[in-house]
């Protein structure tokens, strides 16, 4: 039995294309492994806040020295380090916006980078991620070809995703794709590429 973290980032709703190819994704997932459970994570629906001072101040003091306003504003980080903890596979719903992921996913992101508890520096300096063993499928959509051919160098959405889900601790990060959705004669079949490239390991 797996546990699998849906990740929606999509504000469109059941027409977005990342959020029905993270479906797709779960469903060959189990496929697989059929007595999996699977929780989803809808940032859309419960938008994480941006960090500020108070956000970042509650993290640094200790947990007898925080405010009403410290306490309830950790348990938001909190809560969504325990689900990814928790959870053995992550599918991430990531839609190209302006060359980058959404902001909501970015905000949620920055909640679950936490010093000390999903990462640390070691002695010698260099990072060491806590959410190791984990697996991740990033279910990306977009208007235009960034996979390949002049446009790779706009993609700032899969090299940083892999680096700081490694920087994490989860290294095994597959990226699935549906491009070109705004492309006459790519667009037409986009989807169906993206789902046919499914492979779950």
């Amino acid at each position: 039995m797996k546990k699998i973290l849906h990740i929606i980032s999509s504000p469109q709703g059941e027409a977005s294309v990342s959020k029905k190819l993270g479906n797709a994704i779960i469903e060959k997932i189990q496929e697989k492994y059929p007595d999996s459970i699977v929780n989803e994570r809808n940032l859309t629906n419960n938008l994480f806040p941006h960090l500020d001072q108070l956000q970042i101040g509650s993290w640094f003091t200790p947990a007898a020295n925080r405010s009403t306003e410290q306490e309830k504003a950790v348990k938001i980080s909190d809560e969504a380090i325990a689900e990814m903890q928790e959870a053995d596979i992550y599918v991430i719903g990531a839609p190209f916006y302006n060359f980058a992921i959404p902001s909501t996913l970015k905000a949620y992101l920055d909640h679950i980078a936490r010093p000390g508890i999903t990462f640390r520096y070691n002695e010698e300096g260099k990072p060491e991620g806590f959410l190791k063993n984990k697996k991740a499928y990033i279910a990306t959509s977009s208007s235009g070809v960034y996979s390949e051919g002049e446009f790779q160098s706009f993609d700032f959405v899969s090299p940083y995703l892999k680096f700081l889900l490694g920087f994490l601790g989860i290294t095994d990060v597959t990226f699935i794709r549906a491009e070109g959705l705004r492309i006459a004669g790519i667009k037409e079949t986009a989807f169906a590429k993206g789902v046919e490239s499914i492979a779950i390991d």
